[in-house]
């Protein structure tokens, strides 16, 4: 079962809810139970939200790999390569990020 702080937010996972928010103390009256669609979604998002943060981890070594291309400057094939591999990973990483934001300013994120 998923619960939701009315005050601050703070989902927690359980059997019941917590005796006070551990964010911002309220009370337990202040927990309330999600949705099951709601916790569904939290959920989900919760999958999705962990392969974005796996890409973004692929993505900064992508980054330091046409660092090191771009540095060994072999011929400008090579390093116009490189650097397109730099920009469009630099790209994708913020996008994910505005991504995740949204994520969080929906409450898809637990």
């Amino acid at each position: 079962m998923k619960w939701k702080c009315s005050i601050c937010g703070y989902l927690h996972s359980g059997d019941d809810a917590p005796e006070a928010c551990p964010k911002c103390g309220a009370a337990k009256e202040k927990i309330g139970k999600l949705e099951q669609a709601q916790s569904d979604l939290v959920e989900r998002a919760g999958f999705t939200n962990q392969l974005h943060m796996d890409l973004v981890n692929m993505l900064e070594n992508v980054v330091e790999l046409a660092e090191d291309g771009i540095e060994d400057n072999l011929d400008p094939g090579c390093v116009s390569i490189f650097m397109k591999a730099k920009d469009q990973a630099l790209i994708l990483k913020q996008s994910i990020k505005a991504e995740l934001a949204a994520h969080v300013s929906k409450g898809k994120w637990g």
